[in-house]
């Protein structure tokens, strides 16, 4: 009997545990992002889409981000100066190197996160300074790695950044379903520094 709830006890545990590993979860420029209301979600108008992804592939990942925010209390608005900018990374980086190639900062290539609204565009606030901790996340992205942005479109500042692995589906060449990149964006927001709404507290 005893083994027979271990056995229940250890097949609860693991089905509980995400597949999915947040990879950073930053805030920059003292950011409170509690003073915003409203959001915006980066569009494929602005720039493109990653390669390899489809446009189903960014309305799953803008439908969870939808979700996640509004269960903050975030209204979306398309004049909102808050953007949320989204990227992927193409393929496997394994070593730790500068997050930028001297000359070619920033950069939008396979061993970086291949942003849809390209990083210059935040201008002159957007520097390696901010983040401290770019060469231990180059040594550990790997292929489907989905990273998000927020930033104050009007003032081109950065607030906050974070990084979930993998919405690569079985490391292939697809990605997962709208469940799977559901469940990675939860994780994405697991360290949000907006809480979730008291009533949706409870089903998370």
């Amino acid at each position: 009997m005893k083994k027979l709830l271990s056995l229940v006890g250890l097949v609860m545990m693991l089905t509980a545990c995400s597949p999915y590993s947040l990879v950073n979860s930053e805030t920059y420029n003292d950011a409170n992002l509690a003073e915003y209301s409203t959001f915006r979600i980066v569009t494929p108008d602005m720039g493109q889409l990653p390669p390899g992804m489809e446009m189903v592939t960014y309305y799953n990942i803008a439908a969870a981000i939808r979700e996640q925010m509004a269960e903050r209390g975030f209204t979306e608005s398309p004049t909102s100066p808050l953007l949320v900018n989204i990227a992927v990374t193409t393929q496997r980086q394994i070593e730790t190197e500068p997050l930028m190639p001297a000359g070619y900062f920033p950069y939008n290539g396979p061993y970086y996160p291949y942003y849809m609204w390209p990083r210059f565009n935040y201008g002159p606030y957007w520097n390696p300074a901010y983040y401290s901790n770019a060469q231990v996340i180059t040594g550990i992205y790997k292929e489907g790695v989905l990273t998000m942005d927020m930033v104050n479109i009007d003032t081109k500042t950065p607030l906050f950044s974070a990084s979930v692995s993998t919405i690569i589906d079985g490391g292939g060449d697809g990605y997962q379903d709208l469940k799977g990149i559901t469940d990675a964006v939860q994780t994405l927001f697991s360290k949000f520094p907006v809480p979730l709404l008291p009533q949706y507290r409870n089903n998370k």
